[in-house]
């Protein structure tokens, strides 16, 4: 499994992390040893790559 990272655009204690590796599994940040959500690698592709668009779309509609 790949290492825990945050985002650099966030505060260091206020974010989630993400680790990719077989899966994408990401915490909270102010609960590390909390739960911990996986999905798909290509589900966070798809995550990551609408969340950046010009276009976002609502994630309720999805």
């Amino acid at each position: 499994m790949g290492e825990w990272r945050t985002s650099r655009y966030s505060e260091r204690e206020n974010c989630v992390e993400v680790a990719l590796g077989p899966a994408a599994k990401i915490r909270d940040t102010k609960d590390r040893t909390g739960g911990i959500l996986e999905i798909s690698t290509r589900s966070w592709d798809a995550f990551v790559i609408d969340l950046c668009s010009s276009n976002p779309r609502d994630l309720r509609e999805v």
